[in-house]
């Protein structure tokens, strides 16, 4: 599979870009267990625009973690077009536009998802970017506003008429949110098309490599995409199973990676969601508490005996 010229090997398995998730640690964990290309959280093209401090830091990309899309979102099409030359200047291998997150404060202004319900405006978004970047530009989108607009089998060939070098789809509606299972079998039409000569990238509910199999192999997509499965799980990439050990010292990397990024509140901040979420600790009786522990605790020191803890317990069964 290529996009552009970054040639992603057959049936790419690859890190979603997720807010507050996909910071620059956590793709290069990813990325050392096996992910064909990881995305950044994703980027407010107005906030960019405006030169928002944190928001800029966002492009903050290594070569160690290629190839590397940015992704960025917003609903006016001026804004969108200069965050895309923006972050072409970033150096990433690919700009992807957002016209899928469902969350209100994204969706609920017209941005992400929301666009779904404008779909002349996507377009002439969506075209407008391709026209003023050299770099080739993705989209990652839904199968449509709710379950009595499902578009995107047509919406797929006016996006690549839009010149998109590859297409993500999740295998839900925006009124879905992230409720009920993704439904493949559009995902799987768009990719029969005759009509569709880009990658279609299929996204949704994919837990691990052997469903990431399955979703090639039934639905024939060119590439998967994996999110909320590899919270405090980077090593979901690998056909090979990590140890316990090994697992609760890349955790503990991931924590130290990002306290040393940023400073240790936020920090820790960025970890604790992947700590708390993390399959690791299932075989821990009443991990509640303990997840509780996580959650609150504020200091290295206090999550690396959280950590240490959880070690012992579950190697003692």
């Amino acid at each position: 599979m290529k996009i552009g010229t970054t040639d992603l090997g057959e049936r790419p398995v690859m890190l979603a870009p997720m807010e507050d998730v996909t910071d620059i640690g956590f793709r290069l964990l990813c990325k050392r267990y096996g992910a064909k290309m990881v995305y950044t959280e994703f980027v407010s093209a107005e906030a960019l625009v405006r030169d928002v401090k944190s928001t800029v830091k966002k492009l903050t990309i290594s070569d160690e973690e290629r190839p590397v899309g940015i992704q960025i979102y917003g609903r006016d099409t001026d804004a969108m077009i200069e965050a895309a030359k923006i972050v072409e200047q970033a150096g990433p291998d690919v700009i992807d536009i957002n016209f899928g997150c469902p969350v209100k404060k994204v969706a609920g202004k017209g941005a992400g998802a929301g666009m779904l319900q404008n779909i002349p405006k996507m377009l002439d978004i969506t075209s407008h970017i391709v026209d003023a970047v050299r770099l080739p530009v993705t989209v990652k989108t839904r199968l449509g506003w709710n379950s009595e607009q499902l578009i995107i089998t047509s919406l797929a060939e006016q996006l690549q008429q839009c010149g998109i070098r590859a297409l993500t789809i999740h295998g839900r509606t925006r009124a879905q949110m992230y409720t009920g299972r993704a439904d493949w079998t559009l995902i799987g039409e768009v990719k029969r098309n005759p009509r569709i000569t880009i990658p279609i990238i299929g996204n949704g509910d994919i837990h691990s490599l052997d469903e990431a199999d399955t979703a090639f192999d039934r639905y024939g997509v060119d590439g998967v995409m994996i999110g909320r499965a590899t919270f405090g799980c980077p090593w979901i990439f690998s056909r090979r199973e990590p140890s316990l050990d090994e697992k609760i010292d890349v955790l503990k990397e991931q924590l130290l990676i990002n306290v040393e990024r940023i400073d240790e509140y936020r920090g820790i901040l960025h970890t604790r969601r992947h700590l708390a979420a993390s399959p690791v600790f299932k075989g821990i009786p009443n991990f509640r508490a303990t997840r509780i522990e996580m959650l609150r605790a504020e200091s290295v020191a206090q999550l690396t005996e959280i950590l240490e803890r959880c070690r012992e317990l579950l190697k003692n069964g």
